[in-house]
């Protein structure tokens, strides 16, 4: 019959921080251990069990149909040590788990962590940190390059490789070691100059303000790669200015408005006409993407070249949106926030897409750049087969 106790306290040998209680309910089960309280759910306790029954161990999946277990099950017997959590459930199984990964993977756990670890960085935040840039030869051949390259990108959202031949080829072949390249409107590896061959204002020569590329795509390219093959004349910085930073300014400072930009639905618009060039593309989603559990962000879409007609939100709230649009806009545009960035031969920056603005100063002369989108999800397994934190 089940342990109906009010509380149960471990015989332990432990410090006095991991200590654990836990309390049988009617439909969970609470659980304190190592500073955290946890509330575990009967059907999520039977749902991830490790057992070799339940989930392959070679192929890291669940083998046990979940649609299968009985939505008012409880257990039978629950005993808890110093390190496991014991139960037995009403037809014999066993599931045992580690107190650590319940800490670890239970939602209250979860809320305590981030996803993705960073540094938040305005200009002079990044020219402090000194971060250096990566060999092209250590980068492509050692995995120590590819690792600290990796872990420039994903704490700064920008990282650099120098010593790359300025060649199209070159470039595509230093994207394709952390990636696969994604294939888009634009193709495959672009080049562009200031010829308008396309239907886009980077295809000229003037000033592009700070925005993320490709807000109308369901969902925006993860990561960015430009290299200047060629430049004869003046002008033609890249600015650079990191969204996240911004967007916690905004959160310390108004909450509510930053609440809006992550609740608001908003259509971004490509229409093109150019040549043998039709396209009309639409993506839909807010300024700005949180997890919900830790209010983390994750992807900021901003791109006011881009935005459509709000056509998503009653009058009330689109006045809101656009008081909050204009702090989130403040922000970015703080000159202490804009890193700038003289592009040239033999160096290749990588952008993260999802959270670093990028524009660049109007140019005079010839200007050849090349580049690619990279997929998001290649880039961040390549970090965690290097054991970083992805």
């Amino acid at each position: 019959r089940p342990v109906l106790a009010a509380a149960a306290r471990c015989h332990h040998t432990e410090p006095e921080a991991l200590k654990c209680a836990w309390q049988l309910h009617r439909d969970h089960l609470e659980l304190r251990y190592a500073n955290t309280l946890m509330r575990l759910d009967f059907v999520w306790l039977r749902d991830h069990c490790r057992s070799a029954s339940c989930y392959n161990a070679k192929t890291n999946q669940r083998s046990l149909d979940t649609a299968s277990v009985d939505l008012a099950i409880k257990p039978k017997t629950v005993r808890v040590d110093e390190t496991t959590l014991c139960l037995t459930w009403p037809d014999g199984h066993v599931t045992r788990y580690g107190l650590e990964w319940l800490v670890k993977n239970s939602y209250e756990g979860q809320k305590q962590q981030v996803m993705h670890p960073r540094i938040l960085w305005n200009a002079e935040i990044y020219r402090q940190a000194q971060v250096p840039s990566v060999d092209c030869r250590s980068f492509l051949e050692t995995d120590a390059g590819l690792r600290e390259f990796l872990q420039h990108f994903l704490l700064y959202g920008i990282a650099f490789v120098e010593n790359v031949a300025p060649t199209k080829e070159d470039t595509e072949m230093v994207a394709e070691r952390i990636s696969l390249i994604r294939e888009t409107i634009y193709g495959r590896m672009w080049y562009f100059t200031s010829d308008f061959s396309r239907g886009d204002t980077a295809y000229t020569k003037l000033a592009l303000d700070r925005h993320t590329d490709t807000t109308y795509f369901q969902e925006p390219c993860g990561i960015q790669v430009f290299h200047c093959l060629k430049h004869e004349g003046t002008g033609g910085r890249t600015l650079l200015v990191d969204g996240f930073y911004a967007a916690e300014q905004v959160l310390q400072r108004a909450p509510d408005q930053f609440e809006l930009l992550t609740k608001v639905p908003l259509k971004h618009e490509y229409v093109e006409n150019v040549g043998d060039c039709h396209n009309h593309m639409i993506g839909i989603g807010p300024v700005l993407n949180v997890y919900p559990w830790n209010n983390e962000l994750y992807l900021i879409r901003y791109n006011n070249y881009d935005r459509a007609v709000i056509n998503t939100v009653p009058y009330d709230v689109v006045h809101r949106w656009y008081a909050a649009h204009r702090t989130l806009t403040a922000e970015l545009r703080r000159p202490e926030n804009e890193l700038w960035v003289k592009l040239k031969p033999g160096k290749a920056l990588f952008i993260d897409n999802w959270r670093v603005l990028h524009g660049r100063e109007a140019f005079t002369g010839y200007r050849q750049l090349c580049g690619c989108y990279l997929t998001r999800d290649d880039v961040l397994n390549a970090a965690r087969l290097l054991g970083l934190r992805a």
